[in-house]
């Protein structure tokens, strides 16, 4: 608690660091002022309902900070961006001049693919933009509109998602943290009064051994995610003697420090919009005058309200986004190529090639731990909704998972720009 209390006084102290946490919460509070200002139109009572009844729905509100359950200008949130992200690091794969650029050429090579990112956002927005606001229509949430003003609010919420992946961006550039990572953080902590105080009126004394189940078990996973978040794999490094002149350089061990969980949070974010594409095309296409495609949408919407089924896909696509996000970020043949040119070696193995396999083994196997558990994480959360029946248990459980990470990778940044300072 101590140490905690002199980093904050470190901080605060610190006038660039002061200025950067100060742009974080000003950007955060622009944010949270535009997911409060709705489209027109909008029959509230008929929106609540539809919420109520719709998980899908809550999960998309999850990803746009809480902006869609007030069909703010905002709705889309950055779903857009992630999306656009998730192809490109798809991309990788199959385009290898891709791969070369993001790795290879240095923070040049990854601006510019940061930047075919943001150009692929703005299709994608107009393109969810015309199918939630046609599905509101249906439903009633929102009155039939003209032409023109469909148009206008389509331009309205594909400009706030646009906007939405700006402010990100600079949060990321100015401030502490990722951006958009943050953003969803902001909603989720957002929501979490209107939460606790809808248990607090809904309190049902015949559920207290499952609310208290409950609160065990969450306390349970945030130690659980502190722990394997923080842990590291220590890979032995020696660095080789040599003598210029009269004094003797090198000679020196210490360790190459692999973390369990490369990838943080953002498996969970890529396996949730990777399921929720085909629910939300699903879900529009459900009411088709064409009988094969209305019967297709409602074969694939009641397989995806299978919780069984469902938790098995989100565990498979969390272990895989994980194994993917690592293998795009931690490169074993540019590190093995660093320690050779640095004239360092691992002791027991040749430098160049038997390295880079070396450490392609190590990262594969600390991976699947960490793969593993954060898919049992992930899905944790619907098992106790499939057992108590309580249907917001699986968003809280999604929601706790994003907020730890966010903060623990938030306090991470910190400790290394205090760090820095201190040197």
């Amino acid at each position: 608690m101590n140490t905690f209390f002199q980093k904050f006084a470190l901080l605060m102290k610190d006038a660039q660091l002061r200025s950067r946490l100060l742009f974080v919460l000003s950007v955060l509070a622009i944010f949270r002022l535009l997911a409060a200002i709705p489209i027109p139109g909008i029959n509230a009572a008929q929106l609540q309902q539809f919420f109520n009844n719709n998980q899908f729905f809550g999960l998309l509100n999850l990803f746009s900070g809480g902006g869609l359950s007030n069909l703010s200008i905002v709705l889309l949130g950055v779903g857009p961006y992630i999306t656009s992200s998730i192809i490109m690091q798809l991309l990788t794969i199959m385009v290898p001049r891709l791969k070369q650029l993001y790795q290879e050429e240095g923070e040049a090579g990854r601006q510019r693919f940061s930047q075919y990112s943001r150009l692929i956002t703005l299709p994608i927005a107009v393109v969810q933009g015309i199918g939630f606001l046609l599905l509101l229509q249906r439903e009633a949430v929102l009155p039939t509109l003209s032409p023109f003003q469909f148009g206008v609010n389509v331009l309205v919420v594909t400009a706030g998602s646009i906007l939405l992946m700006w402010l990100g961006e600079l949060i990321s550039e100015f401030g502490l943290g990722n951006g958009v990572s943050l953003l969803i953080f902001a909603g989720i902590v957002a929501r979490l009064p209107r939460t606790v105080s809808q248990l607090l009126f809904s309190f049902d004394t015949t559920q207290l051994p499952v609310y208290i189940g409950f609160i065990v078990a969450a306390v349970a996973v945030v130690a659980a995610v502190v722990v394997v978040t923080e842990a590291e794999r220590p890979v032995p490094v020696t660095y080789a003697k040599r003598i210029r002149g009269m004094k003797v350089y090198g000679g020196q061990s210490t360790y190459l420090p692999l973390r369990l969980n490369q990838a943080g949070v953002i498996p969970i974010i890529f396996a949730l919009s990777f399921l929720l594409l085909p629910q939300m095309f699903a879900t529009f296409f459900q009411a088709s005058t064409h009988h094969w495609l209305a019967a297709t949408s409602s074969f694939i919407l009641s397989w995806l309200q299978n919780l069984g089924f469902y938790g098995s896909v989100y565990f498979v696509l969390v272990v895989l986004f994980t194994y993917f996000y690592t293998a795009v970020t931690f490169d074993p043949h540019a590190i093995a190529e660093n320690l050779q040119k640095n004239g360092a070696f691992i002791p027991g193995v040749r430098p160049g090639m038997p390295t880079e396999e070396y450490l392609a083994k190590v990262i594969t196997r600390i991976t699947l731990v960490g793969a593993l558990f954060l898919g049992l994480i992930a899905v944790m959360p619907i098992i106790v909704q499939s057992l108590t029946n309580i249907q917001s248990l699986a968003l809280g459980g999604t929601a706790l998972l994003i907020v730890v990470s966010v903060i623990l990778d938030l306090a991470r940044r910190v400790d290394a720009q205090i760090s820095i300072r201190e040197y």
